[in-house]
């Protein structure tokens, strides 16, 4: 699917400004695997919008030369995600992809991807292992280590909870992985389990009514939940119900509008680790939101940021390498240094994972709030 230019005036940024007609050299062409079907669509597609933003003034700036952006939906299923890799690499020789969203999605294309020597950056796949799956694989979001480090101080600094429990999707890398941060952080805190019950659920799971009579038996002062927003806002309003009222904390996988029409009022008293926040006062931010909002009607959400994003480091480093061929664009995009992006300031570690600060955002009924930031 290549896209074309619309209508909309786009965010001018720095780096974008900066990319001239010299960087392409040859022609380039960009694959994007995201899920724009399936059950982390919102996901996919709020990506995907920003990568669109993105992609038109990167294209402005290509000075005439020929740039395609050619997007696979791997239908939230691991096994499309690697068919949709295989596709671009071999039919549509891609120099550079932009991975999936969520990390077991991102798991299953980023060994392909390495095998193959083509740069790969995902915008949100957080758990820890995607990048150490080689050398070639980059990412523009903060990873689960850091993540459940800043959910677990404020459940501890900020809310004065001290026993709690944690719910785990138990197919999930991303749930396991961000758990498993949660936990180790919280503990060294002086936190304590409520209960050693095993308390999983899977996906696509509705019913969650046997999962929280074990947590109302354990009566804890708050729950976390590092899952994603469609069990996650069936489990909220079912909780509510069987009057549990205690805070739920998760990670960026609640950041969905669906979230909201799925649980209702029952979101209150809820708080979210992410990257972004539309309602952050940066002129920045604010910018980008204008712009989205102009092209697609509705606010931006930390997905759409994070795609905008992972396309501008990857124009950043092709204007750096001055060259289209993939290994030229690797050996500048690792070498990422304080790039000015919608999310913050990017620097690549030595592991390829950005240093950056999280935002914690409180659940309303009508959206998520600021809450604060909490930098590395």
């Amino acid at each position: 699917m290549k896209m074309r230019s619309g209508p909309h005036r786009l965010l001018a940024t720095s780096m974008f400004l900066l990319l001239t007609t010299s960087a392409f050299a040859a022609d380039l062409k960009i694959g994007v695997v995201s899920p724009m079907t399936g059950a982390t669509a919102t996901f996919g597609q709020e990506n995907v919008n920003g990568i669109k933003l993105a992609y038109e003034k990167m294209k402005k700036m290509a000075g005439g030369k020929k740039f395609d952006l050619i997007i696979e939906d791997d239908k939230s299923e691991a096994i499309e995600s690697t068919n949709a890799t295989r596709k671009l690499l071999s039919v549509d020789k891609v120099s550079v992809m932009i991975g999936a969203p969520t990390s077991s999605l991102a798991l299953a294309s980023a060994p392909i991807v390495q095998e193959a020597k083509i740069p790969f950056i995902t915008p949100t796949a957080t758990n820890a292992k995607v990048t150490q799956v080689g050398d070639y694989i980059t990412r523009a979001c903060f990873t689960d280590d850091f993540q459940g480090v800043v959910m677990a101080k404020f459940a501890v600094e900020n809310l004065k909870k001290t026993k709690g429990l944690v719910l785990i999707e138990n197919t999930s890398d991303y749930s396991k992985g961000l758990a498993k941060s949660f936990t180790e952080a919280f503990t060294k805190l002086g936190g304590k389990m409520a209960s050693t019950e095993d308390l999983t659920y899977a996906a696509k799971d509705t019913d969650f009514q046997s999962l929280l009579r074990k947590v109302k038996r354990a009566n804890p002062d708050f729950v976390f939940v590092p899952g994603y927003y469609v069990e996650v806002g069936l489990l909220l309003k079912q909780a509510r119900a069987q009057g549990i009222n205690v805070p739920f904390l998760g990670g960026d996988g609640w950041d969905s509008p669906k979230l909201f029409e799925i649980a209702g009022e029952a979101v209150k008293g809820s708080y979210i680790s992410n990257h972004f926040a539309p309602d952050d006062k940066s002129p920045v931010v604010q910018n980008f939101v204008k712009d989205y909002e102009k092209a697609y009607g509705s606010k931006p959400g930390s997905f759409a940021a994070l795609g905008y994003d992972s396309l501008g480091i990857v124009a950043d480093a092709i204007k750096r390498a001055k060259s289209t061929k993939p290994a030229d664009i690797r050996a500048a995009l690792v070498a990422t240094k304080g790039y000015q992006g919608i999310t913050g300031t990017i620097s690549f570690d030595k592991d390829r994972n950005p240093t950056k600060s999280a935002v914690v955002l409180e659940a309303t009924p009508s959206g998520y709030v600021f809450h604060s930031r909490v930098n590395p």
